[in-house]
């Protein structure tokens, strides 16, 4: 896929993660993808590996959540197998806390699946808003 086509798809799975579906954005992963949570958190490494990234980060993030995360994009940068998206997530959490966090996602694709995500945001608001993974409920 060129740079305009992955734009429009990676634009694709952020319409429906506005919505609060994932499943699209879980579609779009390669089996060996890797997610860098950039920072210092107890949540911040690279996670390799779909499985990795589903049980490591995805389900103990979601079990903190009281509701349906959403996840509003503002700006799409496409370069050839990259596409730099700047949005806005938000969600209250179990502990009454509010998780509006404010990302810069940097995706690499190839083959038409996600093979690499750079996630920059807002590490303050995860220490604060968040358990760390391994007490995550």
């Amino acid at each position: 896929m060129n740079a305009i086509e992955n734009k429009r798809f990676i634009q694709g799975i952020h319409a429906e993660l506005a919505k609060g579906n994932g499943k699209p954005f879980v579609d779009s992963l390669a089996e060996d993808f890797s997610w860098i949570m950039k920072g210092r958190t107890s949540w911040s490494r690279t996670y390799k590996g779909k499985q990795v990234v589903q049980n490591e980060l995805l389900k103990p993030l979601y079990a903190q959540f009281e509701g349906r995360y959403l996840n509003t994009a503002e700006r799409f940068i496409a370069e050839d197998d990259f596409v730099v998206v700047q949005c806005n997530g938000e969600v209250a959490t179990k502990l009454g806390k509010r998780y509006d966090n404010q990302y810069c996602f940097i995706y690499r694709l190839a083959g038409g699946k996600v093979i690499e995500l750079t996630e920059y945001l807002d590490t303050a608001l995860v220490d604060e808003a968040l358990e760390a993974p391994a007490r995550a409920r």
